[in-house]
C-alpha cells in the first residue's frame, strides 16, 4: 500500500489513473450491490403483494437506521481518518473498527430478537428475524468502507458479488415458505456469507473487544457522525411510520416501489459515495484549493443524472412496468417525477457533505444533517396528511433542495476557515 506522500510525488496522470480506477470499482461494486437489493425487492414485491411488501420494507428501513449507527461510530471514522495510510496503521484500525460494526450489530440484534414477539404478527416475526441477521449484515458493509479506505475497491465488489450468489438459493427457499420473515433471514443470511467470506479477504479477524476503545478515541467524529447518519435513516424510518399510520401500510410497499424505480441509478449514487470522502480527503491532503471545485463537480454530476434518468422512466410501458413491480407498479409510477426530483435534490448536496466530512467538520455537518432531516419528515409527512402518497413524494422533493442549500452554506464557510489553520495530522491507533 503507497502513503499519500508518494500519491502525492506521482505524476498528474498515474494520479488522474488511479482516481478512475477506485471510483470505477466504487460503481462496480454498488452496481453489484444494488442488483442484489433490487432483485431482492423486485421479487418479494412479486411474491407477497403491496401489504406484506410494505411489511418488508418497514424492516428494511429499521436496517437502514442501524446501519447508520454502525457506520457513524465504525466506518466513517475509519474512511476520513484511515484512508490512503500506510497498511500496518490501516490493519491496526480496521481490526477494531470491524469489530465495533459487529458489536453493534449484536446488540441492537438482540434488542430485536426481543420487541419482535412482543409486537407480534408478520411484523414481530420479521423484526425478530431481523434481530438474527443484523450482526452479519453490518459487518459485511464495514468489509466495504474498510477496503474503499484502502483503495482495494475491487475487494469490496467480489465481496458484493459473493452476497449476489448467495442470495439465488435463498431466495428460492424463502419462496417455497412465502412469508415476510423468511425473506428477511434469507437476505441476512447470505449476507453473512460474504462477511465471513470479507475475514478471508482481509486476512482480519475482527476484535469486538476493541469497539470501546474505537469508540472511544474517535467520538470528536464518531458521535457526531453517528447522530448524523441516524437523522438521515431515522428520518426515513419516521415517514415510513407516519405514512403507514395517515395512508396505510401499502403506501409504504408504493414508495420502496418507486425507489426501486430509481434503483439503477442510486446504484451510481450511493457508488460514488464509497468512494466521495476518501477521494476528498485525498483532495484536501494533495490540493486544498481543489476540494470546493471537486465536490461542486460531484454535486451537479449527481443531480444531472438523476433528471436524466427520472426522464427515462417516464417513457417506460405500462406492459413492461407491471411484468417488474406487479400490482405495485400503478400506484409507483405516479411518483416517478416527485421521487427524481427529491433524488436530484438530494445530489445537490452530496458533494458539499463529502467535503465537509474530509475536513473533518463535524460539527457544520451535523448542523446540516439535522435540518435536512427535519425537512425530509415534515415535508413527508405534512404532504401525506395533505396529499396522500403523492403529496408525501412532493413534500420530501421540497425538502431535499432546501436541506442541499444548506449543505453548501456551511462547506463555504468550512472552506474560509480551512485556510487559516493547518492540515490535522493523520492519527495512528
Amino acid at each position: 500500500m503507497t502513503t499519500e506522500k508518494e500519491r502525492a510525488t506521482a505524476p498528474g496522470g498515474s494520479t488522474r489513473r488511479a482516481f478512475v480506477g477506485r471510483l470505477s470499482w466504487g460503481l462496480a461494486d454498488q452496481a453489484a450491490s444494488s442488483i442484489s437489493n433490487f432483485a431482492v425487492g423486485i421479487y418479494v414485491a412479486r411474491e407477497l403483494g403491496v401489504t406484506a411488501f410494505g411489511v418488508f420494507s418497514l424492516a428494511w428501513v429499521t436496517y437502514g437506521v442501524v446501519l447508520s449507527v454502525s457506520r457513524g461510530l465504525a466506518t466513517d471514522p475509519l474512511v476520513v481518518r484511515f484512508s490512503g495510510v500506510p497498511e500496518a496503521a490501516w490493519r491496526a484500525a480496521v481490526t477494531r473498527s470491524a469489530g465495533t460494526a459487529l458489536a453493534v450489530g449484536a446488540a441492537v440484534g438482540a434488542v430485536c430478537l426481543v420487541a419482535g414477539p412482543l409486537a407480534g404478527g408478520d411484523v414481530g416475526a420479521a423484526f425478530a428475524r431481523l434481530g438474527l441477521v443484523l450482526p452479519g449484515l453490518l459487518l459485511q458493509d464495514a468489509w466495504r468502507y474498510a477496503f474503499f479506505a484502502a483503495g482495494a475497491g475491487r475487494k469490496a465488489f467480489v465481496n458484493d458479488v459473493v452476497w449476489g450468489l448467495a442470495l439465488v438459493p435463498a431466495m428460492v427457499v424463502a419462496a417455497r415458505v412465502g412469508s415476510v420473515s423468511s425473506f428477511v433471514l434469507a437476505w441476512g443470511a447470505s449476507a453473512a456469507v460474504a462477511a465471513l467470506y470479507g475475514c478471508f479477504q482481509a486476512g482480519i479477524r475482527p476484535r469486538v473487544g476493541g469497539a470501546r476503545a474505537w469508540v472511544r478515541e474517535h467520538r470528536d467524529l464518531g458521535c457526531r457522525y453517528l447522530v448524523e447518519n441516524t437523522c438521515v435513516s431515522g428520518a426515513a424510518q419516521l415517514r415510513a411510520y407516519g405514512l403507514g399510520v395517515i395512508v396505510g401500510v401499502g403506501a409504504v410497499g408504493v414508495v420502496r416501489g418507486a425507489e426501486l424505480l430509481l434503483g439503477p441509478f442510486l446504484a451510481v449514487l450511493m457508488g460514488l459515495s464509497l468512494v466521495t470522502v476518501a477521494e476528498s480527503a485525498r483532495v484536501l491532503r494533495r490540493a486544498p484549493h481543489r476540494l470546493g471545485a471537486f465536490c461542486l463537480l460531484l454535486s451537479g454530476g449527481q443531480a444531472l443524472a438523476a433528471l436524466l434518468w427520472g426522464a427515462a422512466l417516464l417513457l417506460v410501458p405500462g406492459r413492461t412496468g407491471e411484468f417488474v413491480l406487479g400490482g405495485v407498479w400503478h400506484a409507483a409510477a405516479q411518483l416517478i417525477v416527485p421521487a427524481t426530483l427529491g433524488v436530484a435534490g438530494s445530489g445537490l448536496g452530496t458533494g458539499a457533505a463529502a467535503g465537509l466530512r474530509a475536513l473533518g467538520a463535524a460539527r457544520r455537518s451535523l448542523r446540516c444533517q439535522l435540518f435536512a432531516s427535519t425537512c425530509y419528515v415534515g415535508g413527508g409527512l405534512g404532504g401525506a396528511a395533505l396529499g396522500g402518497t403523492v403529496g408525501s413524494a412532493w413534500g420530501v422533493a421540497a425538502a431535499t433542495l432546501a436541506g442541499s442549500a444548506l449543505w453548501w452554506l456551511q462547506l463555504r464557510a468550512a472552506l474560509r476557515e480551512h485556510r487559516l489553520e493547518p492540515l490535522p495530522e493523520v492519527r495512528t491507533p
